[in-house]
């Protein structure tokens, strides 16, 4: 048994506000009833406005790998070539999957410590005179790296190539905790899922799908069943599903996209700018590096640290985890070694990021990380300004 409350500070799955979790914990009701249609159709107008788009939102029971699978099965046929902007881990694995599907990948590769490239992307753009590239695949938030990614510049990358190509975009961390617009910054399928910024356990897979998106799915030869848009959107229309739904999981969607409205979206998006520059600053405080070198690409929604070379990053999250009961991102891919993460996302308050960075601090200490005293000072310092005074550098796509 461990006293208190644990804390966990992982990009996602992120904290469920109590709310939320009252919510949850409703009886479950007749998905078929008219009670369950007037939940229905609120969340799915509810997750138009998260989005900001005025097209369809599919919603499944599922992870946000499922989210990549229908947003690939149904815009685009086997055979297909995609190109994939590679930030990081996540990217990677979407590209994975993109190849078992039986999709070609042209990888746009580049530093892991930067955002992706839209010029780059312009210029594979140019390139492909026979519009071979069926799509472009961008994560907004790349979680293993903690860098963003300007989706309007590679709308802007498609349109400067004339190329017409759909952009697809993983928004799994992002959407709602940061600012996002699918209509206006021209993306035809965004993906996304329940248990980041939503506030939400795992179990809800989405996609806001453009209308261009949809006619092109009508051209689809991957044979689709669980994952299909249209049966989705049309039983949708009047608050049903074509399958049983996750009808507690919808209960809590409504609660949380209550709560999102009461705090504001302006006010969201700049809790989490905040608490984005203070992790940072604490970082940088204690003589490590942040992984993303670019301060206007730094996510607001978790900071990847690097160790010093030879540090036991492992040692460092099991200090935190067995001793402080403080859970801390792993590091993914080719970096695991060297990097740690900060989740600072969701249903968190600056309360909340002090005892994290106190946490992070004393597992330093105990796993004789290397590290320079003064990371939660430097982090009070900023949260302790008034709001007018502070000074943070904003992430791409704000």
């Amino acid at each position: 048994m461990s006293p208190g409350r644990a804390l966990l500070q992982v990009p996602g799955p992120t904290n469920v506000p109590e709310r939320v979790l009252q919510a949850l914990a409703r009886p479950i009701i007749d998905h078929r009833s008219p009670a369950f249609a007037e939940v229905a159709l609120e969340v799915l107008g509810g997750l138009k406005d998260v989005f900001r788009t005025s097209s369809a939102v599919a919603l499944y029971s599922g992870s946000g790998t499922g989210a990549w699978e229908a947003a690939l099965t149904n815009a685009l046929s086997p055979g297909d070539t995609v190109l994939l902007c590679e930030s990081g881990q996540f990217a990677v694995l979407w590209g994975e999957l993109a190849e078992r599907l039986g999709l070609r990948v042209q990888r746009l590769s580049g530093d892991w410590r930067l955002p992706p490239d839209p010029d780059a992307a312009a210029g594979a753009l140019e390139a492909d005179v026979a519009h071979a590239i069926a799509a472009v695949l961008v994560v907004h938030n790349e979680t293993s790296t903690g860098l963003t990614a300007d989706i309007p510049a590679f709308r802007d990358a498609l349109e400067r190539a004339r190329h017409p190509a759909l952009l697809l975009v993983d928004a799994v961390s992002s959407l709602g905790s940061m600012e996002y617009r699918h209509d206006e910054w021209g993306v035809d399928v965004t993906i996304s899922a329940s248990q980041k910024g939503l506030m939400l356990p795992p179990g809800l897979a989405l996609n806001a799908v453009s209308e261009r998106a949809r006619t092109a799915g009508g051209k689809s030869r991957f044979p689709r069943g669980f994952w299909a848009w249209d049966p989705n959107i049309a039983a949708n229309r009047t608050g049903y599903f074509p399958t049983t739904p996750a009808t507690g999981l919808l209960f809590g969607l409504r609660e949380a996209l209550a709560l999102m409205r009461e705090e504001g979206a302006t006010a969201v998006f700049e809790r989490h700018r905040r608490h984005g520059a203070a992790t940072r600053q604490a970082v940088e405080a204690w003589g490590l590096e942040v992984y993303c070198r670019d301060p206007a690409a730094a996510s607001p929604v978790v900071t990847a640290a690097m160790v010093p070379a030879g540090a036991d990053v492992d040692a460092l999250r099991a200090a935190a985890v067995e001793r402080f009961d403080l859970s801390l991102g792993a590091g993914l891919g080719p970096i695991a070694e060297r990097v740690f993460r900060i989740g600072h996302l969701g249903d968190f308050n600056d309360l909340m990021l002090c005892a994290t960075l106190c946490g992070v601090e004393l597992a330093l200490e105990a796993a004789g990380i290397p590290y320079e005293r003064g990371g939660v000072a430097s982090a009070l310092d900023l949260l302790g300004r008034p709001s007018t005074e502070r000074k943070m550098p904003g992430a791409a796509g704000m």
